[in-house]
């Protein structure tokens, strides 16, 4: 770089150069793309301010209507508690359902280890059965399966498959070849690559993906009752059908803090499984020679 002869050559050295005209129109044309649609999306849904501003309002008057909650023995331990056990079972069931089908599919899906057209085929099948949600799952099942918690079990268990699989497969796609070519160079088959090779290094992550899914299926199954598909949900649309806004707010009190003590202990598990035990290491002793202060 040459020696600024004048201020004019200083300035031009020293201030940042001017950003090209195409970044800032690719900026516009990305904000205008995102800002668009919201807009649009507001207007086809007539949200007005006047209803954004009296929300809170509103929202306000609902709970302060639930207080005090009924808390009472009679109501909460002989209503409340066997319903929200309703759903934990119901997002047990399901998980477990969901949790070994994936497992057994999610194989397949990985193109590591796994043929291109069967792998293209199972996540084909993974993303159709994302496209239907719980709720939409349960109204399918209930002309079939009547009203109560297998319905709500079937439609968690299946979309859970969709969704664990995808985790899965990934997680399988994602491991390192090393082991696996270990493996096939000393002769093992297939079933030592799975079980040697693969299983070791996916199966924590895996654990851990059926856990969280756990967890949301819990928060499921809470609203998959106001259908009739099992759960507490029921019975929090009875006390609003009959205005017991104090009953509705001991049923909100006891799930969340039910869901609460799940999501804390799953969280728990997810670490101890992911990280593994951590184990304090001792720092190295220094030994020094008084005489001379030397470290060795």
């Amino acid at each position: 770089m040459t020696e600024p002869t004048s201020l004019e050559d200083l300035e031009r050295q020293v201030l940042r150069p001017t950003p090209p005209s195409s970044t800032r129109i690719v900026r516009w044309v990305v904000s205008i793309a995102i800002l668009g649609p919201a807009i649009w999306s507001a207007l086809g849904l007539n949200i007005s301010m006047e209803r954004i501003l009296g929300a809170p309002a509103d929202m306000w008057n609902i709970v302060r209507l639930m207080f005090p909650p009924d808390l009472t023995v009679g109501y909460v331990g002989k209503r409340v508690l066997p319903k929200v056990l309703e759903s934990l079972y119901i997002a047990w069931i399901g998980t477990m359902i969901g949790a070994f089908f994936s497992f057994l599919l999610a194989f397949p899906a990985a193109k590591n280890i796994s043929s291109r057209w069967l792998a293209f085929t199972v996540r084909l099948l993974f993303n159709a059965i994302r496209a239907f949600p719980e709720l939409l799952l349960a109204f399918i099942f209930l002309p079939i399966f009547g009203l109560g918690a297998w319905t709500g079990t079937l439609a968690i268990g299946i979309h859970s498959i969709g969704t664990l699989g995808k985790l899965s497969s990934e997680a399988i796609e994602g491991i390192d070849s090393g082991p696996l070519e270990a493996i096939r160079s000393a002769g093992g088959g297939w079933s030592s690559v799975m079980r040697f090779g693969v299983l070791p290094q996916v199966l924590p992550t895996i654990v851990a993906y059926w856990l969280y899914r756990f967890e949301i299926n819990l928060r499921v199954s809470a609203f998959l009752g106001v259908i009739g598909a099992g759960g507490v949900g029921a019975e929090m649309l009875n006390q609003i059908n009959f205005r017991s806004f104090q009953k509705v707010g001991a049923v909100l009190i006891t799930v969340i803090v039910v869901v609460l003590i799940i999501d804390t202990i799953s969280a728990a598990l997810r670490r101890r499984i992911i990280m593994g035990k951590v184990e304090e290491v001792a720092a190295p002793e220094v030994f020094v020679r008084p005489e001379t202060a030397e470290i060795l």
